[in-house]
């Protein structure tokens, strides 16, 4: 049986509500939801809605986690280890690649389309 199409704008999922780390706030502490629209079964692939509140914080992805966003609305930079800056607005995307190491910031309260892709790991020894 073939799946059906997963259309943002016909599902209403619950928002999940959370702030940053203590040990990771640089600025602010700002509100963040998720309107989570689809995971797949195997979990390599979760997409939805994020808006957050004005702030920075820092994030370390994992060598396995990748991030594709759109902006609807507001103003984001990511601040990455060697000190560049990348400022994305509305209608513009970007990715941030596995094993990125910086700072996220909003620097108005924003609102994105997110995809992220989580590729298992071995479990070797």
């Amino acid at each position: 049986m073939t799946k059906p199409a997963v259309v943002f704008s016909q599902q209403h999922p619950e928002p999940i509500y959370d702030r940053p780390r203590a040990d990771r706030l640089e600025s602010g502490n700002p509100l963040r939801t998720t309107w989570t629209h689809y995971t797949s079964q195997d979990g390599v692939l979760d997409c939805g809605i994020w808006a957050c509140e004005p702030g920075r914080w820092r994030i370390a992805f994992a060598d396995n986690k990748a991030e594709f966003f759109c902006v609807i609305e507001g103003v984001v930079r990511l601040h990455d280890a060697e000190g560049r800056v990348s400022e994305i607005g509305a209608g513009e995307a970007a990715v941030i690649p596995a094993g990125f190491i910086g700072q996220f910031e909003v620097v108005e309260a924003v609102r994105k389309y997110y995809v992220i892709v989580e590729t298992p790991t071995s479990g070797g020894l």
